[in-house]
């Protein structure tokens, strides 16, 4: 990239330096779910056609970011902005849990998916918000599965892999 700059001309250079500093004066984060946008609320948001009953809740605009250029999903989202870690200590504040209740009361959701990253911080976010969600009886709660990739082989899956793979598994019948 270094490369690359040093070939421009100063104009572009100085038209990228200013973009760059002024790239926070023109974004707001969406007071409907997290996300990072240039409106409030932001374009996912405000789809009409988007799926307003299901809410995928996800660790980082980042996450929310791979499922979009993914093209996979077409719920709404949640941003928690943090994780549950204890060693790095960070917990999901009352506020944040908060804001995802009225998240899912406002669009009266009938289910979240918990999209926290496989690893034991993700573990331990998704335990905390099952047992903030855990009375609400009129709500589908489900995880994403983990397991082989696909076009991945068995024989270099490691242990972890292997387990998560055959606990997540689904019947065909």
């Amino acid at each position: 990239m270094a490369f690359f700059l040093l070939r421009q001309d100063e104009g572009f250079l100085r038209a990228l330096g200013d973009a760059i500093a002024g790239l926070k004066d023109s974004l707001c984060t969406c007071e409907e779910c997290g996300n990072i946008s240039d409106s409030d609320p932001c374009p996912i948001c405000r789809d009409l056609m988007r799926d307003h009953s299901t809410l995928c809740v996800v660790e980082s605009v980042d996450d929310l970011a791979s499922f979009e250029q993914a093209g996979i999903y077409n719920g709404l989202y949640h941003v928690l902005g943090g994780r549950v870690s204890p060693l790095d200590d960070q917990e999901l504040g009352g506020e944040s849990v908060d804001f995802l209740l009225r998240h899912i009361e406002s669009l009266k959701a009938g289910e979240v998916i918990i999209a926290t990253n496989p690893r034991m911080e993700g573990d331990l976010t998704y335990f905390t918000l099952l047992e903030v969600l855990k009375n609400r009886d009129d709500l589908k709660i489900s995880r994403l599965a983990f397991g082989l990739p696909v076009g991945g082989s068995i024989e270099f899956a490691d242990r972890v892999t292997l387990r998560m793979a055959l606990e997540s598994r689904i019947l065909s019948r």
